[in-house]
């Protein structure tokens, strides 16, 4: 799936900007400005990701663009708006550990783009490990998101400061480090798990980013 036009999404994702801007709207109906600041911000983060694909000719699947809407959702607009963080004590956790998985799939899948699909560009074990890199380089940039919210719009993003940034820290190092031990699983071509299904799904939606695979497969296909 690739960016706009905007509303020809998934409905969940579809139901979720409906309820995003209606809850804006009537927000500013009654004066209700921070919840309203809280929507409009979730709701262009939430659109984020298929403008971009869409300036750089990505095709998104469906599960990719569903969690990243529901990761936002859950995390800018029920965290801060509901104050989920300090009613579920787990919120936060299973937010981060469930990005940083995902952070992890993304690092795996922006090196292994690097080396046009080559399986065999470098061993599995090495580009596992720069994927893990990368996704805790996410991970760590979000820390300094939430800094800056707090700071600039007098958020609580960061709840008890030092010790929230540090286990949130620890946790997309666990997350990053699941994400690529999927990329290096399906390196070892393994298709059959959930994570690397995932993968395979990317790769096969956007074959010209990865060329060797789609010379490959091309080959495969005449033989």
């Amino acid at each position: 799936m690739k960016g706009p036009p905007l509303f020809g999404q998934n409905r969940i994702v579809a139901v979720l900007w409906g309820v995003l801007l209606v809850t804006a709207a009537t927000a500013l109906v009654f004066g209700r400005w921070e919840i309203s600041f809280v929507a409009l911000a979730t709701f262009g983060l939430a659109i984020t990701p298929s403008i971009l694909a869409s300036r750089l000719d990505i095709t998104l699947p469906v599960p990719f663009l569903v969690a990243t809407t529901l990761f936002i959702f859950a995390s800018v607009f029920m965290g801060e708006a509901f104050d989920f963080y300090e009613r579920v004590w787990w919120w936060d956790m299973a937010l981060h550990g469930a990005s940083a998985i995902g952070f992890g799939l993304i690092g795996f899948l922006f090196i292994f783009m690097l080396f046009e699909g080559d399986r065999y560009a470098a061993p599995p074990a090495a580009l596992a490990f720069i994927a893990f890199c990368v996704g805790v380089t996410i991970g760590a940039l979000w820390e300094v998101f939430e800094y800056l919210m707090d700071l600039w719009f007098g958020l609580n993003m960061q709840k008890s400061g030092l010790d929230d940034t540090m286990t949130d820290l620890m946790i997309d190092a666990v997350g990053a480090t699941i994400g690529a031990v999927a990329g290096y699983i399906y390196l070892r071509g393994s298709n059959d798990r959930v994570l690397t299904r995932l993968i395979q799904q990317f790769v096969t939606l956007n074959r010209r980013l990865y060329q060797k695979s789609r010379n490959k497969l091309r080959k495969k296909d005449t033989d």
